[in-house]
């Protein structure tokens, strides 16, 4: 019997596995901060020349590789580089050797498996036709990586993708793989708000307009955007991470701050909760006799994650075809974020974005059993997340390799 394009590429998988999982726990074992990601870059740089990719910098230290195979579509598969400022606690043999530094969001593995898509891709030229375009990126932890590839020209400096792809290692099983179609990732928008007071002696307070109890009316009315102001079965989280004023105790400050995260997944609901704080904070800074207009940062701002629905169903159906069933799940919208749709976006093509499980399936299930994962299974983040190898790293590959020739096959 004639084998499938995804199985001849993928015929060369375990004998890779070695070298690959080298990588992988020697980037673990050597992180990098956002934008700080160079021995990384080098490593994705080398082992692409290698593999007979064109490669590219682009955005400081993102990295891209091109693979020109014939006429067909072009497909555009993405890692993220960076780590996190995170102390490990996972007790790994290869735990990270940099001091308050760890992938703690399993980028270590995303990029190991994008390389071994890559390597597995090139060796198997005979199977597929077309362009096979791998995008490293950095700074997704900050929000700002795709955008400084993108200012950097990414749009002009590498071929147009017909289609755009994704992954991320999350704590589900490992040997599964989760989609779903439309949003899959929340918008994320984090904003610092200054309101001014006026300062006074703590035994004087009549000779003070005190910021401290304007920023907690602000704070208790702020509840109210998702209770009352949003339609109920809507999502909206708006958190006050933070508020600082003054330093001691008999000092009232003369201004206050406040550290704001929301999260959506709707574009109108988005604008409709960041117009309902403005205006909340500012009623209540007129109603308390501010003396100032507050000010409003907005940072580290990522976009919403909505799955191609077409792009999304033909990706399942291949996934289907090469895991089973069983082990492709439908994803949970995530109310975590991500700037991995920027990339689609600006050369406005489809893409989908899925999940990789990476938590040991026994764990999982038992934990499962007891209605305790949340708790027993680190999730992204946690000084204790840590996918396991195997087989979570081969998944990784193959979820690639099956993606990207569910357009490039030479069976159509």
């Amino acid at each position: 019997m004639r084998m499938s394009s995804s199985e001849t590429v993928l015929a060369g998988l375990e004998s890779e596995l070695g070298w690959l999982q080298e990588i992988y726990t020697r980037l673990h074992r050597h992180p990098e901060l956002s934008f700080e990601e160079h021995e990384t870059s080098k490593i994705v740089e080398e082992k692409l020349t290698a593999f007979g990719y064109s490669v590219t910098r682009i955005g400081g230290t993102g990295v891209v590789g091109v693979l020109a195979n014939g006429v067909g579509p072009a497909v555009l598969a993405r890692a993220d580089m960076d780590a996190l400022p995170v102390t490990e606690a996972t007790g790994l043999s290869y735990a990270s050797a940099v001091n308050g530094i760890m992938h703690a969001c399993g980028h270590d593995l995303h990029v190991s498996a994008l390389l071994g898509a890559a390597k597995l891709m090139a060796d198997g030229r005979g199977a597929w036709s077309g362009t096979y375009i791998t995008l490293f990126q950095p700074a997704e932890e900050v929000g700002a990586g795709s955008q400084a590839m993108i200012d950097d020209g990414l749009v002009t400096k590498v071929p147009r993708p017909d289609v755009a792809f994704a992954q991320h290692v999350m704590p589900i099983p490992a040997g599964t793989v989760a989609t779903t179609i439309g949003p899959v990732l929340s918008a994320g928008d984090s904003l610092k708000i200054t309101v001014y007071g006026k300062g006074a002696h703590g035994s004087m307070p009549h000779m003070s307009v005190d910021p401290v109890v304007l920023a907690a009316s602000i704070v208790l009315r702020l509840q109210s955007i998702v209770s009352r102001e949003t339609k109920p079965g809507d999502f909206a989280v708006v958190t006050v991470g933070a508020l600082n004023a003054g330093a001691t105790s008999n000092i009232i400050p003369d201004r206050a701050t406040l550290l704001l995260n929301i999260r959506t997944y709707d574009a109108g609901i988005r604008a409709g909760v960041l117009a309902a704080v403005e205006r909340i904070v500012k009623g209540e800074c007129s109603a308390a006799g501010s003396p100032r207009e507050p000010e409003f940062e907005y940072y580290d701002q990522f976009p919403l994650t909505s799955n191609d629905a077409a792009v999304t169903e033909r990706v399942r159906t291949a996934f289907t075809a090469r895991f089973g069933a069983e082990a492709v799940r439908t994803a949970e919208r995530q109310t975590a974020s991500e700037d991995f749709s920027r990339i689609p976006d600006a050369f406005d093509v489809p893409y989908t974005f899925w999940l990789l499980g990476g938590a040991d399936p026994d764990a999982y299930r038992a934990a499962a059993s007891k209605g305790t994962v949340a708790r027993d299974i680190p999730a992204n983040h946690s000084p204790s997340f840590a996918p396991v190898i195997d087989p979570t790293l081969s998944m990784g590959v193959q979820a690639h390799v099956v993606a990207a020739l569910s357009y490039l096959s030479r069976e159509g």
